[in-house]
């Protein structure tokens, strides 16, 4: 069955969203973010959260750190840290940062609201912040993110098609992400907005760090206490995390949809094998540079106005500017026209020996 890919307007977030007001109010110009204007010689701390996820080393922080020297004529400086999933090292990480004097942090929490006083600190100490991905708490100055709500309904409705007239012949499982993580909470919404009353839930996780192995380990008490054959399909909020419920899923001779996120080459060559039913096609490229944009302005004390056109609320803090960008529902049937189309892989890399046959069955070549 082909489809087309499924664009989600930026738009359509379910957080609050409004034009941006001046950038006075926003935070975006030198006297509300504390910072002097400065020219190109400025240094950006870049704070990732973890290295299991591939996206953050191959993608974010290679994408950020080119358009940061792009738009400062090469002379801006990029210091880097990942907490490895490390809440109290994310903290560490952001004094170290404000004792290095960083004119502007761009950071993706570990924990949304552990980070909080940290970010009061760095905002004390006149360095803005752009929350990157994640919603950090405490005094943000700017924030980019996917539209997250937006990316739980699109991974639901994906599994709602792919199950058909069968979608109440049994149970799924949801398998959501880190508590810690708000992203999480707001793909768990999403997709309760659209399976809630279309199908049964029989075990639903959030997993512990986001870890394929937790998810493996859930999805094992899940097939224990619902019976191999009453589970007809699978929401995982991630590409890692379906890893390790496909797993599971073999170990116990299941074969049912599974959804995914972040369009990890993993996720992708296993979409390309049916083992996994679609992924979450999130277009780092654009992300990155609204973060670069964002945060090379606030740190030279510019405004934000012709950056961020929206505003989101976090739990501690109103109206803060965000850029939020369209996100696309990955299947066999648009694979070449996504993420090879924008370069994130070549036929090659997801086509190897293991999948060349898979690939030449859905014209992949």
């Amino acid at each position: 069955m082909r489809r087309a890919a499924v664009i989600v307007a930026a738009g359509a977030m379910a957080v609050s969203l409004a034009a941006c007001g001046s950038a006075k109010e926003s935070g975006g110009s030198d006297k509300s973010s504390g910072s002097e204007k400065k020219g190109d010689n400025i240094k950006v701390g870049l704070l990732l959260p973890e290295n299991q996820t591939a996206r953050y080393e191959k993608f974010d922080r290679p994408l950020i750190e080119k358009k940061i020297k792009e738009l400062t004529n090469n002379k801006g400086e990029v210091v880097y840290a990942n907490a490895k999933q490390d809440a109290t090292l994310q903290n560490q990480q952001v004094e170290t940062m404000i004792t290095n004097k960083v004119d502007v942090l761009i950071l993706d929490a570990v924990d949304a609201a552990a980070i909080k006083n940290s970010v009061q600190k760095a905002k004390n100490a006149g360095i803005p912040v752009v929350a990157y991905d994640r919603l950090a708490q405490g005094p943000i100055d700017a924030y980019t993110s996917f539209d997250n709500v937006t990316v739980g309904r699109t991974q639901g409705e994906a599994l709602l098609e792919a199950l058909g007239d069968k979608a109440k012949s049994g149970k799924i499982v949801m398998m959501n992400g880190s508590s810690t993580d708000p992203n999480a909470a707001q793909f768990k919404k999403g997709a309760h907005e659209v399976l809630d009353g279309k199908v049964n839930i029989g075990k639903e996780y959030d997993t512990n760090e986001w870890k394929p192995e937790n998810a493996n380990k859930n999805m094992e008490g899940a097939i224990s206490a619902l019976g191999k054959k009453n589970i007809i399909g699978v929401y995982s909020a991630n590409d890692g995390m379906a890893g390790g419920i496909i797993t599971a899923l073999k170990a116990a001779g299941i074969k049912v949809p599974v959804t995914g996120q972040d369009a990890e080459l993993a996720g992708v060559q296993r979409i390309v094998a049916g083992e996994q039913y679609m992924s979450v096609y999130k277009p780092y490229a654009p992300e990155a540079n609204a973060a670069a944009e964002m945060a090379v302005a606030l740190a030279q004390g510019k405004s934000l106005d012709s950056i961020a056109k929206d505003k989101v609320d976090s739990p501690t803090n109103k109206g803060i500017p965000a850029v939020l960008v369209p996100v696309t529902s990955l299947t066999q049937d648009n694979i070449k026209d996504t993420v090879v189309k924008d370069g994130v892989y070549t036929i090659d890399e997801i086509c190897t020996a293991q999948y060349k046959k898979a690939c030449e069955k859905i014209g992949l070549k």
